[in-house]
């Protein structure tokens, strides 16, 4: 099996999903969605961008490695009575069904970053755009000391090492690398813009029970545990993502809302 699908199909993403819901609307109000747009929603997962996309009347394609997420997607639209969002199986690194020039915008929040082979995700968002159209990526960026790089900066101090070969894909959160990445597509540097941008996790519940979240749902920190325990170290894992959970929140006891930073990509195709 695809290492990337198993990744993300290990875990319920939807459960994290829903903590992101009002950041998602508020990223796609952002980026000017608007009405009769073709968007494809790359690494869409149920849906946090791509039903927002929907309901601004832009026709959208979602597309995610991950069956399960796939199948989700489909779900809530169809519960959402959106008849413009389809949900699809497939694969960023390869997208070969879908024609040259298909959409005006193409929309990767924290989807195509993870994919192995970051030149064929550039190469194939960039042909998949009509000229004139727009790239949007949402990346999260290394060292951040913003909540979800400290997570999967501790979670990879317990994970095997990677396989060889393996590009990190936190590298997707460097403005030399996305303007390298797209250069080989074809995009010259002038037009593509790198800014750091929040997202907001939400959930009413405090810190603990959102943790418990990526330890069971969520595939890299659910390996990072499952290593973790294996070394006899899962009690040490926890208490240091369970510090960093009660330090960024800035609810209470029973909220959680903890703001992340990421790099917001525009690429002018």
């Amino acid at each position: 099996m695809n290492p990337n699908k198993a990744l993300w199909e290990k875990g319920d993403f939807t459960k994290l999903a829903a903590t992101m819901r009002e950041s998602g609307d508020r990223l796609v109000e952002a980026i000017g969605v608007t009405r009769g747009m073709k968007v494809l929603d790359l690494g869409c997962g149920d849906g946090t961008t791509a039903l927002p996309e929907a309901r601004r009347g832009a026709d959208v394609l979602g597309v995610d490695i991950a069956r399960n997420l796939v199948e989700a997607g489909n779900r809530r639209a169809t519960e959402a009575g959106l008849q413009n969002v389809r949900f699809v199986e497939g694969d960023a690194c390869d997208l070969s069904p879908i024609e040259n020039g298909s959409f005006d915008l193409v929309v990767s929040i924290f989807g195509a970053m993870f994919a192995p082979k970051p030149d064929d995700v550039a190469r194939e968002m960039v042909r998949v755009t009509k000229k004139g159209g727009r790239i949007v990526m949402g990346n999260w960026i290394p060292g951040d000391p913003t909540l979800v790089a400290q997570i999967l900066k501790t979670s990879s101090a317990y994970a095997p090492p990677p396989p060889a070969g393996f590009i990190s894909p936190m590298l997707w959160g460097v403005e030399a690398n996305v303007v390298e990445r797209f250069g080989k597509a074809g995009i010259a540097a002038d037009r593509i813009r790198c800014e750091r941008d929040t997202f907001t996790f939400r959930m009413q519940a405090g810190a603990d029970k959102f943790l418990e979240l990526f330890r069971d749902w969520y595939g890299p920190t659910m390996n990072a545990y499952e290593a973790a325990r294996q070394q006899g170290k899962e009690a040490q894992l926890h208490q240091e993502l369970l510090a960093l959970f009660q330090a960024q929140n800035r609810g209470d006891a029973t909220r959680t809302e903890i703001p992340a930073t990421f790099l917001r990509v525009t690429v002018q195709v």
